[in-house]
């Protein structure tokens, strides 16, 4: 094929494809004629195959009409393509209205949950007292749910029953407790030491008002050189007065605790009736507030401090059963509800 009769078919091409587009009345017949003459197997490309039969001097020519042509085609395409959208523009304008005046659609926000509100209170006041936050993996071993606690094989609490047992292993638990992340906290760092450790505990417990087999807990841990008990009984009792906003009569009953020795149970005086005898109180006059003590020696020479020049205090609570009493929650499965009839009053 000779030079002009490659010519005049690109400038046939040209005249055919603007003509066709004049014609083309919607967006779907726009993207059918681009195939046509600019697609892979379109007009223009068989046309271009003709350039391999001509010289190197001949190319040149050619080719630069065949962009002309090209670009041509392409721009007559994207102006049809803005024709139609303006077509469509005005027609959505002229039935459609919009009134600038009315107020816009807002966005809820929103907010923390009620358990997160309790759990940065109660580390806002103990940072206030010195301490540091520490956490550890809910995926534990026995050893350091049980055995580092002074708790050992034959004891009631790694009943299979108490305990969540996992797959990964047959000593391998979700913790109970987050006493777990003091021995981790012991065996890493030189007393003296002052944490606190709130986190996610799992018990196989049956779900009622006041229980759930998944709850959060806070465990602190002091220890210091001639730590007292003393110091313990005052740390929870400034703890109740800051987390409650009043002084609250306070009494440690003896308990055990496999960790702890003396243990104690800390009951406080109900916030709500102030020991007059009420329904959350069980018309006792006190709650049952968490467990305390100073920290058995055991369990200091298994993570190497030595209990003869080292002695320390620690506790735990409940920061679900927290949350209750400070929001006069009657029924520990709300937290978990994620009703927003709930969750949207605090």
């Amino acid at each position: 094929m000779s030079v002009d009769e490659l010519k005049e078919k690109l400038l046939q091409v040209e005249t055919d494809a603007v003509a066709e587009l004049e014609r083309a009345d919607t967006t779907v017949r726009l993207e059918e004629l681009r195939l046509e003459f600019l697609g892979q197997k379109g007009t223009l490309t068989m046309v271009l195959r003709g350039l391999g039969m001509l010289s190197k001097e001949e190319r040149p020519p050619v080719g630069e009409l065949a962009n002309r042509v090209k670009e041509r085609i392409a721009s007559e395409i994207s102006a049809r393509k803005e024709h139609f959208y303006r077509l469509e523009l005005e027609r959505r304008l002229s039935g459609e209205t919009l009134d600038v005046t009315l107020p816009g659609t807002g966005l809820a926000l929103g907010h923390q949950h009620p358990l997160t509100l309790v759990t940065e209170r109660i580390i806002e006041i103990f940072y206030g007292m010195g301490f540091s936050l520490a956490v550890g993996p809910e995926v534990e071993t026995e050893y350091y749910n049980f055995d580092a606690l002074n708790t050992p094989a034959d004891h009631p609490a790694r009943d299979e029953q108490d305990t969540f047992y996992t797959d990964a292993g047959s000593s391998v638990v979700l913790r109970s407790q987050t006493s777990t992340v003091q021995i981790r906290i012991m065996e890493q760092q030189k007393p003296p030491l002052r944490i606190i450790s709130p986190g996610r505990v799992y018990r196989n417990e049956e779900i009622n008002a006041r229980k759930y087999p998944i709850f959060h807990q806070v465990e602190g841990l002091l220890i210091d050189r001639d730590v007292t008990l003393g110091q313990l009984k005052g740390t929870l009792n400034e703890f109740i007065r800051v987390f409650f906003g009043r002084p609250l009569k306070t009494r440690f009953r003896p308990d055990f605790f496999p960790f702890t020795e003396p243990s104690a149970e800390l009951d406080s005086q109900c916030p709500f009736c102030l020991g007059d005898g009420c329904r959350t109180c069980g018309h006792r006059g006190w709650l049952e507030l968490l467990g305390c003590g100073m920290v058995d020696p055991n369990v200091l020479k298994g993570v190497g401090i030595d209990p003869d020049i080292w002695s320390g205090f620690a506790f735990g609570m409940g920061i679900d059963r927290l949350a209750m009493l400070k929001y006069g929650v009657s029924d520990i499965r709300h937290f978990w509800s994620s009703d927003l009839r709930f969750l949207e009053q605090f």
